[in-house]
């Protein structure tokens, strides 16, 4: 079956792909990045996290994209106005310019479907998603791993060749590391 790229409207589906087993856990519910103020990340714990969450889900745009196998959600990307994103006052993530550029931040696939191109889809349609919300273009941030191996837990951000397969170029280097591997700001042209 064709994997279905969706905006990440239905909160449980989000909840399944990035929230925690168990309510009570602090984990990030892909917020690190989206909430433009850390102030704001660090005050939320808990179950306070996931109604943030939920709260997102519900606003327009909302807060990425889902990608389904038929009714199952299989994948997440978490994409939106680089504005409204940790992005906009990032001192080791360069803006190229003054365009009002979106980010994807985070791809994650379920266990039990990876290798199937679901991070492909996820890519694919964060730009759509980005350029029917009339962005002139979006950026991600990706380590540049030279084809070593990347630690799951850190892949999140992707890699550059994910997004080189998706139509994204170099743009710049950032002063970012992860998992011992820099990060390039990758972008993409949406007019």
């Amino acid at each position: 079956m064709a994997i279905e790229v969706r905006p990440a409207t239905v909160f449980a589906d989000v909840a399944t792909m990035v929230g925690p087993k168990r309510p009570d856990a602090t984990v990030c519910w892909c917020l690190s990045y989206r909430l433009k103020s850390s102030a704001e990340n660090r005050s939320l714990t808990g179950p306070a996290r996931g109604e943030r969450v939920r709260q997102l889900c519900a606003e327009a745009p909302p807060p990425g994209v889902l990608a389904y196998d038929g009714d199952e959600v299989v994948g997440w990307a978490g994409v939106h106005p680089r504005a409204d994103t940790s992005f906009a006052a990032n001192r080791r993530i360069p803006h190229v310019d003054d365009a009002d550029v979106w980010s994807v931040w985070c791809i994650r696939v379920r266990p039990g479907h990876r290798r199937r191109g679901i991070s492909h889809a996820l890519l694919a349609g964060a730009a759509a998603f980005a350029r029917e919300h009339g962005a002139p273009a979006i950026e991600g941030y990706p380590v540049d791993n030279h084809g070593e191996r990347v630690d799951l837990t850190m892949a999140y951000v992707g890699t550059r060749k994910l997004f080189e397969d998706a139509g994204f170029t170099w743009a710049a280097d950032t002063t970012s590391i992860l998992n011992g591997f820099p990060r390039v700001l990758m972008r993409r042209d949406l007019r």
